[in-house]
């Protein structure tokens, strides 16, 4: 099957998302978990400080385990869509809701911009899903 190369890329930014965001998630749960607070990735607390701490909701384990299991969707996502597989399409979609919840929650700036990238790229390859 040939895959059209927009959805290849939507297919690397899931990854993008997947390793991007889930790599430093580890880096988090494992600091807390041992009792040492959130680790700072190039000098901004990885998933604490942001709005939900501003809501009085503070990071803990589990809610960083609930990203981490986007972030792990978000691979299986990119997976299915370099096959050229619809379902890649549709979890990708699905998982902007949650997704954007923890972005808001984390005030991570980068990810709803490269949501809006991918969504259009999946829909200028809706037609060749198998």
């Amino acid at each position: 099957m040939n895959v059209p190369i927009s959805l290849r890329v939507a297919a690397a930014i899931s990854w993008l998302f997947a390793f991007g965001l889930g790599i430093p998630c580890l880096m988090a749960i494992r600091n807390l978990a041992i009792g040492r607070g959130i680790p700072l990735v190039f000098g901004f607390p990885a998933y604490g400080g942001g709005a939900f701490e501003r809501h009085g909701l503070p990071t803990t384990v589990l809610l960083l385990v609930g990203f981490l299991l986007i972030s792990i969707l978000e691979l299986i996502a990119g997976y299915l869509l370099w096959g050229g597989y619809r379902s890649g399409a549709i979890l990708a979609i699905v998982l902007l809701v949650p997704g954007a919840v923890y972005w808001w929650g984390f005030d991570l700036p980068f990810p709803p911009i490269a949501a809006v990238i991918q969504t259009i790229l999946i829909i200028l390859g809706w037609s060749s899903f198998i």
